[in-house]
């Protein structure tokens, strides 16, 4: 007799399994939390102190952390700290009662890649979750390199020609990644799917700004452009415009 499985195994056994770690103390939220990712074909694991979440961290391979900031043993600040001692770059999303300006911004200092404060909407907290895992993973301690161009994605400095250029955050993390698609037209919705938050206006003007802030900072000293515009299509970052794709020169730069 043939086996029957269900639309939701089936689902799963096609497409890869995402495994994501919750760090909280609190049980109705784990349970809340692991129930509701779970039915949206997620794996999930917890843990209930910062120790015993900083180890898994360190140590489990997992594709997202959802990390309290209020934790016994170890607090969520030091539980960054350590998953970021070992170059893990997972992306974590904060979510904690704590909503006030100054932990945010410790947070986003160590390396969180997202911050929520509860109460919250399960809804959202999904749209941000689904959003992070379609940027591209960050290698663990590899140089980019294009040109005399080169971006350390350990250290987040970028130097051209030797000499270090700063970048803000958004503008670091636009360049790594036109660099990991290198030689490829990527669209503007793909860039604000990957680079910008899950919500950004798709109306506004803000990756052209953005474009513009890259190459004029790339391109000092007589640098070659790196950095071309295709109207209507996107962007591609390469050592030449056309090269292998045999398209017409149909745009200028911004």
């Amino acid at each position: 007799m043939a086996r029957r499985y269900s639309l939701n195994y089936i689902a799963a056994a096609i497409q890869k399994i995402m495994k994501i770690l919750i760090i909280d103390d609190e049980p109705a939220i784990v349970q809340f939390l692991k129930a509701g990712l779970e039915n949206n074909m997620f794996v999930v694991e917890t843990a209930t102190d910062g120790e015993r979440g900083a180890f898994l961290g360190r140590t489990g391979n997992y594709d997202l952390i959802i990390l309290d900031y209020m934790l016994p043993k170890l607090n969520g600040a030091e539980v960054l700290k350590e998953i970021r001692k070992e170059k893990k770059h997972i992306p974590v999303i904060v979510l904690t009662v704590k909503s006030e300006l100054k932990n945010k911004n410790e947070a986003f200092t160590l390396g969180a890649d997202d911050y929520m404060s509860k109460p919250f909407l399960f809804e959202e907290l999904l749209l941000r979750i689904r959003a992070l895992l379609k940027r591209p993973p960050k290698t663990e301690g590899e140089i980019i390199k294009i040109d005399n161009l080169t971006l350390n994605t350990r250290s987040n400095i970028v130097r051209r020609g030797g000499q270090e250029i700063y970048f803000t955050r958004r503008e670091f993390a636009l360049l790594e990644y036109l660099l990991l698609n290198r030689d490829k037209i990527v669209s503007r919705s793909q860039i604000l799917e990957n680079v910008w938050d899950y919500n950004a206006d798709p109306f506004s003007n803000s990756i052209e700004t953005h474009m513009a802030s890259l190459r004029r900072k790339l391109n000092k000293k007589n640098n070659r452009n790196l950095i071309h515009t295709f109207t209507g299509r996107g962007y591609k970052l390469a050592l030449n415009k056309l090269g292998g794709y045999g398209l017409t020169d149909e745009s200028s730069p911004l």
